[in-house]
């Protein structure tokens, strides 16, 4: 990662100004809303409590002697803390069915979380109780007009490119934002999530770690439901926007502006990210199974073709699903429909599986009374169809080199005793498994004998560190063994439609020209940065819809023709400018100014879901992952008559951005080629200069002997 001097001093800037969580005008940490401090009674009882959120109880600096022999945090809505009350578990990770009694604390910093759906507001008083004697050794009492600090729910990113939109965004504390529905193709080379001060997003500003805590560029997302956090001290009273922004062309695919009157809780980690389970924060390279993870449990199952991983929190269960499967395939884990044998009847499962018709990845609900295709009634049903609901809540989804990773949260016990089966808190509990296709309707088929659990296997799902599985299910070729597609050509055509597209990926347009690209290029008559051929003598029309919104650099794409290699005109100085020969589509002011002449409404080639470049071997598969979309307007139309002095090698390129074309080979009349596509692979483009001119001419001598 490139640090520059500006991020450096923002860096610096952004660290004093958020000194200890605080708000703007706060010289002291805020640690939310001040209830009071506690009352000591017994037992060297001392702390500050403030109120978090609605939920959620800080305490600063408790201390207590740890000798009470049934001692509890404590909380009830009497009149004084009485027997009434009920417990607040600390530590929250806890196993086991009860929490632990206090130890001592000296001056410790204690997070608490009111259990059951409980809130502050139904709360009048914090002890610390002792269970046993029926004994108070410290309280303090909740003000009855306490306001306590609250997330803070923002507009949806601003749609600007590369497909960009989500959910309205919120700021769960003064660190941490919840980014719902998330799309963004995936396509921009070097795009993060960027947060930074003014009106709106600019080169000045900071890096944020994606939901995984990395700072890779970002992949592709399809509806996913994401968290993150700022980095180091930043919060959110020191920036005015969040934007996912590509740092090497300086472009903004779209933000949202953080408003100055927040109110949110502080971050005191009471807002958790959890990783997935093979994140490895050292790791530059694709997801990859962290065999060694302290605070995971993994299981192979299937022969090894399954993974599934867990973690008990709270009241639910965390489970991550991996498989090697098609994307007309499901996964399913869930609970036996018998203790003691793997059982498909009577079993509470759980489908996984991408669902490409929407391009989004799902988490459902399964009962099965019988092992058939559900009818509505009965057979292996989701639980909405058979009149339940889906207690099933997907966290992320993702396919990484045919390789399926889904997670998602289910509690261990749910109102439905029919449908679903409780997950015990303690002690092991008979699991099974399948893979087998999805029907039309998306839902679990038949599977075949070797594709489901036939043997018992058992899962205590409230173990630590049960980390069982090895990292076969992700040994893959890597994503640079794709071949690249053909070069298109286009001749004897004297009419284009010019449009911006992605630059599909590692099969695209980087391949084909040897240039880096900022995810989007030129798409000429619906093709991908084709080879043109023109005539000198002949005239030339190009219907140009690349955006004449000049407020917005991400829909603003002049078309001009030059001989240079990269383009980018109009933001080069004067000095780089004299050093290029534009042919088409600049003109200059009175005052001795270029500007472009050929922009047009804006029409983009998107992905319907995400970039699957990766997954489609030839470009015409590709071209059906897309849809094109056009804003309301009139097309540009440049015209151009090719001089006779007009060199072999011209380009078409954007006027405000580097590296969006590629070639326009310039001939004598008669001489265009008669065919579209080159019939050799890319490496057709490395040959010398000299064998080119060589193939070129002997196709000439057919041409002439064709007529």
């Amino acid at each position: 990662m490139t640090i520059t001097a500006s991020s450096l001093l923002f860096a610096i800037i952004a660290l004093v100004l958020s000194y200890g969580e605080g708000r703007p005008g706060s010289a002291t940490p805020y640690y939310g809303r001040l209830i009071g401090t506690l009352q000591e009674y017994a037992h060297g009882i001392r702390g500050t409590v403030y109120a978090v959120d609605e939920t959620t109880l800080f305490v600063k600096g408790f201390s207590y002697d740890g000798t009470g022999p049934d001692a509890f945090f404590w909380v009830g809505n009497s009149a004084r803390p009485s027997p009434e009350g009920y417990i607040v578990p600390y530590p929250e990770d806890y196993t086991g069915r009860d929490p632990p009694v206090l130890e001592k604390f000296n001056r410790q910093d204690v997070i608490l979380r009111l259990p059951l759906g409980k809130r502050i507001r139904d709360i009048k008083w914090l002890s610390v109780w002792c269970r046993r004697f029926t004994v108070n050794f410290g309280d303090v009492f909740v003000p009855s007009n306490l306001e306590v600090p609250k997330a803070r729910v923002l507009p949806e990113f601003k749609r600007l490119a590369h497909g960009l939109r989500s959910g309205n965004i919120s700021v769960l504390d003064a660190k941490t934002f919840y980014i719902p529905n998330l799309h963004y193709d995936g396509a921009g080379p070097d795009a993060y999530f960027w947060v930074g001060n003014g009106s709106e997003p600019v080169p000045l500003g900071i890096k944020v770690p994606n939901e995984m805590g990395s700072l890779d560029p970002l992949r592709g997302y399809q509806g996913e439901d994401i968290e993150i956090q700022l980095p180091g001290n930043l919060t959110v009273y020191d920036i005015d926007w969040l934007a996912v922004w590509c740092v090497q062309y300086r472009h903004n695919f779209g933000h949202v502006i953080i408003p100055k009157d927040l109110d949110v809780p502080p971050a005191l980690g009471q807002t958790k990210i959890t990783p997935p389970w093979w994140y490895n924060p050292t790791s530059s390279t694709s997801p990859h199974p962290a065999v060694e993870s302290p605070l995971s449990n993994c299981r192979e199952m299937l022969d090894e073709r399954l993974q599934v991983q867990w973690e008990m929190m709270g009241d639910q269960v965390q489970i991550q699903l991996a498989a090697r499967i098609r994307e007309d395939q499901y996964m399913a884990f869930g609970l036996s429909g018998e203790p003691g044998r793997a059982s498909m009847v009577g079993g509470d499962i759980v489908v996984a599986f991408y669902d490409s018709d929407q391009g989004t990845f799902r988490a459902v609900d399964y009962y099965m009374s019988a092992t058939s295709q559900c009818d509505g009634k009965n057979g292996v049903c989701p639980d909405e169809r058979i009149g339940g609901r889906n207690d099933v809540a997907l966290i992320s989804g993702e396919r990484n080199r045919e390789v399926t990773t889904i997670v998602y949260r289910r509690p261990l016990q749910t109102n439905e005793p029919i449908n679903d089966r409780a997950i015990p808190m303690e002690g092991e509990v008979s699991v099974i498994a399948a893979i087998g296709p999805l029907n039309t309707r998306k839902e679990a088929n038949a599977h075949a004998i070797p594709d489901k659990t036939t043997d018992d296997m058992r899962i205590d799902f409230s173990s630590r560190n049960d980390h069982a599985c090895s990292s076969s299910l992700f040994d893959l070729p890597m994503e640079s063994t794709l071949t690249p597609w053909k070069p298109k050509i286009i001749s004897l055509e004297n009419q284009f439609t010019v449009r911006i597209g992605p630059t599909g990926g590692k099969r695209g347009y980087t391949p084909i020209t040897g240039h880096p690209s900022w995810g989007i290029a030129w798409w000429i008559n619906d093709f991908l940065i084709p080879e043109i051929y023109v005539e000198r003598g002949q005239t030339y029309t190009f219907i140009v819809e690349g955006g004449n919104d000049n407020t917005n650099p991400a829909r603003y794409h002049p078309f001009y023709i030059t001989d240079s290699r990269e383009g980018g005109f109009g933001q080069k100085s004067e000095e780089e400018q004299k050093r290029q020969r534009v042919f088409a589509g600049v003109n200059y002011d009175s005052e001795g100014y270029p500007y472009p002449t050929a922009a047009g409404r804006y029409c983009e080639w998107e992905h319907r879901t995400i970039d699957k470049s990766a997954e489609t071997e030839t470009f015409e598969d590709y071209f059906q992952t897309l849809q094109l979309n056009c804003e309301e307007g009139k097309a540009a139309i440049l015209n151009w008559t090719v001089a006779p002095e007009t060199p072999d090698e011209l380009y078409y390129q954007c006027y405000t951005h580097n590296n969006l074309g590629w070639k326009i080979h310039v001939v004598d009349p008669g001489k265009s080629l008669k065919h579209n596509e080159i019939p050799s692979s890319s490496t057709t483009l490395s040959l010398s200069a000299a064998f080119y001119i060589i193939i070129y001419s002997i196709l000439c001598v057919l041409l002439r002997l064709d007529r």
